[in-house]
Parts: C-alpha cells; structure tokens; sequence
C-alpha cells in the first residue's frame, strides 16, 4: 500500500488531498493533540509529526506559511527523512509548459498556471489560478496566494509571501522573507524582509 503523510493538518492538507492521486491511502501528522484522531479535509490525523520517521511513506509539507515550512522541514531532516521522499502535488487542473522545472515538495494548485522556462524552487505553494510567465525564478518555500500574477523574468526570493491577487511587474525581485500584500501591485524590487502594500506597494509601516 502506497501512503502520502500531509505534515500539518491545515487547509492546505484538504487541498492537497483533494488535488494528488495515485495514493492508496493520504493521512495527516499534526502536533497538536486536540486534531490526533479527527478529520481535516476529508483527511485522518493520525499522531505527531514524528510519526514520519516511517521510511516507507511520501511526505508533503501543508503549512501556508513558508517559514514554517521551512522550520518543519528542517526538523523532519533532523528525524532522518531523506529529500527523495518528499512529493511534489500537481493538481490536474495545472499547467507546466514544457521548459519548466518544479521543485521536489512544492504544490501547485488548480489552476496555477506555468508559461514558459519557469524554475520554482524546493516546497513551495502556488495556490489556485497563480500566473507565473515566462522566465520567473521562484525561491525554495515561498508561497504565491490565489490569483498571484507574475510578470516575466521576475525574482521570488526564499520564504517570501504573495498575498491573494497581487501583481508583480516584470524584472521586478521580491526579497527573501519579504510579504507582499493582498492585491498588492509591485513596481520595484521589494527588499528581503519587508512587507509592502498598496496600490502601487510600498513599505508597511510597523508600529513600535
């Protein structure tokens, strides 16, 4: 019996469930106890996150922010997980021209669309109708919310979050770490860290 594990039973994992086939069975780890034994998404949550050291299962990684991503991942190395065993998800509704590359543990959505020689890195999520276009480069774990769009030959930096249906001109670079916020439209490099907002986006202040 082939098994995919969803580490963290999020939204994400429901969508996840709902968009991979060729899995006998799709379960979820979470580490919080009160979702052990329920269901989230249609799926079954099993235990803790620890359960993954189970060499003989497929792990994808549902958490909607990519630092936690990050930090999850790093553990499940920790608990000996080898990068071969993470899945990369690719709803049927998703368009990969020929050119471009996905990275092993990212998800791609219905309706995410790949135009031509896009890279997108390691565990990353593009979530539903996401345009990327020609010559993008996409960062391990960064997150593109629903109805990004991405001009060509932009930069996504590591980790960095694109909120629901903001827009990013072409040749335009997004930071590391960097949020860009709902409906956003980015007319210059936004650096990494920051967050920006608006219509054109600038900085965000925080308050002290």
């Amino acid at each position: 019996m082939t098994t995919l594990v969803l580490v963290a039973a999020s939204g994400l994992a429901g969508e996840v469930a709902a968009a991979t086939t060729g899995y006998d069975q799709i379960v979820a780890v979470d580490d919080d106890r009160e979702r052990w034994g329920t269901i989230v998404g249609g799926v079954e949550v099993i235990g803790p996150v620890e359960l993954v050291s189970d060499s003989g299962t497929d792990l994808v990684v549902c958490a909607g922010s990519g630092r936690i991503r990050r930090r999850l991942i790093g553990r499940l190395l920790d608990y000996g997980v080898t990068p071969e065993r993470f899945a990369t998800v690719i709803h049927p509704d998703a368009s990969v021209a020929h050119g471009c590359e996905v990275g092993r543990g990212s998800i791609l959505l219905a309706g995410a669309r790949l135009t031509s020689q896009v890279s997108v890195g390691r565990h990353v999520v593009v979530m539903p109708n996401a345009v990327l276009t020609h010559d993008d480069m996409v960062g391990d774990f960064a997150t593109l919310c629903a109805g990004v769009a991405l001009g060509g030959e932009v930069v996504v930096g590591e980790a960095a979050y694109l909120g629901m249906n903001s827009s990013v001109r072409q040749r335009v670079a997004v930071g590391v770490d960097a949020v860009l916020g709902m409906g956003a439209v980015l007319l210059a490099d936004l650096p990494p860290g920051e967050t920006w907002a608006g219509v054109p986006a600038r900085p965000v202040r925080v308050p002290v």
